[in-house]
């Protein structure tokens, strides 16, 4: 299972977005892919610069910066109940 943030990952003045996050960011490079961050679409080009501004130094891997939309889904198969359950006879009948 993987978890996302709640929010965005930008901060300005030390100051957390509060705007839920809309895209997951990452950055390609070869057939390797690497999260870097979530965020929103109103931080979507600010993001943009900032990682494009870290390639040149260094700091995040060259390569294609991609911006995934990120789909809310819910489900109810995690919390199960004990009728829920069914058990399984390993032996073996003749």
């Amino acid at each position: 299972m993987f978890v996302l943030p709640d929010r965005c990952s930008v901060s300005k003045e030390g100051k957390q977005c509060v705007n839920p996050p809309e895209f997951i960011i990452s950055v390609t490079v070869e057939s390797d892919e690497y999260m870097v961050g979530v965020t929103c679409g109103r931080h979507k080009q600010i993001v943009l610069g900032k990682i494009k501004h870290m390639q040149d130094d260094g700091k995040v891997p060259s390569g294609q910066i991609r911006f995934s939309p990120i789909k809310a889904i819910g489900t109810d198969c995690i919390h199960g109940d004990s009728d829920e359950f069914i058990q399984l006879d390993d032996h073996k009948t003749k």
